[in-house]
């Protein structure tokens, strides 16, 4: 049995493990695709404090290493279930494991554009990692869909690799930072549609264009071998409703010390209602909850 099990090896997750692991703590970490979460697709990390610039795969494996130097054990497995008590459970695919305190770090997940055929032209097509997939399109003509910061550098960082990037944004101004929106003015081969919808991908094995509805309902097909869909992201937390709140996007409702409704329950990082997710949010996250799950043991 384990003092703490961690559901989600991310970097919030990560920093809990070292924090409670320098606590005097035993702990377990659990995730299905490995350690790292969604940082590990960033191409260049450049606003975390002190680090002028780091990829996403060597900032995670450098955590990674951190907590497991510390004497941190890593599972990859998905977790089903957890059960409350005096000794809790968490109920995995491949196995069970029974611990004195729970950290849900499970982060979020993509959110799809939630139209016809997006499932069947996965990897045929439609990404939802620019830097993970945008050497598939070298040369080629491809979109971006969104409005945020993460759409903004994906057509930046694929502006460098393909022949042409269409940035669809269903509004008229982005989300994201000036400076990456004026940086994108500046770049000749990323082409704004803005006040429109991607509405239907056309293609048999693969996509071979898309349409695009503006907001007068003037429909534009365009051709493009892939589509990056970056409008968002969409926490999994429904195995954890019985002991959590759930606000109505999905995130668990905590306090700022981390605590869930449940003693002896705590989450971190992007998985929580907040107001920012950015890697130094669920830094600070994770060393707060993995600081009160040791206090909660120590009581």
């Amino acid at each position: 049995m384990k003092d703490i099990i961690i559901v989600g090896a991310g970097p919030s997750g990560m920093t809990a493990a070292i924090y409670a692991l320098r606590g005097g703590k035993s702990v377990m970490l659990i995730d299905p695709k490995g350690y790292g979460g969604q940082i590990i697709n960033a191409s260049s990390i450049v606003n975390y404090p002190a680090i002028k610039e780091i990829s996403g795969v060597d900032y995670a494996t450098s955590l990674y290493e951190q907590v497991s130097s510390f004497g941190g054990e890593f599972v990859f497995d998905k977790v089903k279930d957890i059960i409350d008590g005096d000794i809790k459970k968490v109920i995995c695919d491949n196995d069970e494991y029974e611990c004195r305190s729970i950290i849900i770090a499970t982060g979020a997940t993509n959110r799809p554009l939630g139209i016809e055929n997006e499932e069947d032209f996965i990897g045929k097509g439609i990404s939802y990692c620019a830097t993970c997939d945008g050497n598939f399109y070298k040369d080629k003509d491809v979109c971006v869909v969104g409005g945020g910061d993460t759409a903004l550098t994906d057509a930046i960082y694929l502006s460098n690799i393909c022949n042409k990037v269409y940035l669809i944004h269903r509004r008229d101004e982005f989300r994201g930072s000036s400076s990456y929106v004026d940086k994108i003015k500046d770049i000749s081969n990323i082409e704004l549609v803005l006040n429109s919808n991607v509405t239907k991908l056309i293609g048999d094995d693969k996509i071979s264009s898309i349409e695009v509805t503006d907001k007068d309902d003037n429909i534009r097909t365009i051709s493009v071998d892939g589509v990056f869909v970056a409008i968002g992201q969409m926490p999994e937390n429904g195995n954890f409703k019985k002991y959590v709140d759930i606000d109505d996007k999905g995130y668990i409702i905590s306090d700022e010390n981390c605590h869930t409704k449940t003693e002896g329950i705590f989450v971190c990082g992007d998985t929580r209602t907040k107001t920012l997710r950015q890697l130094t949010t669920a830094i600070n996250d994770g060393s707060i909850a993995g600081t009160e799950a040791c206090d909660y043991l120590n009581k």
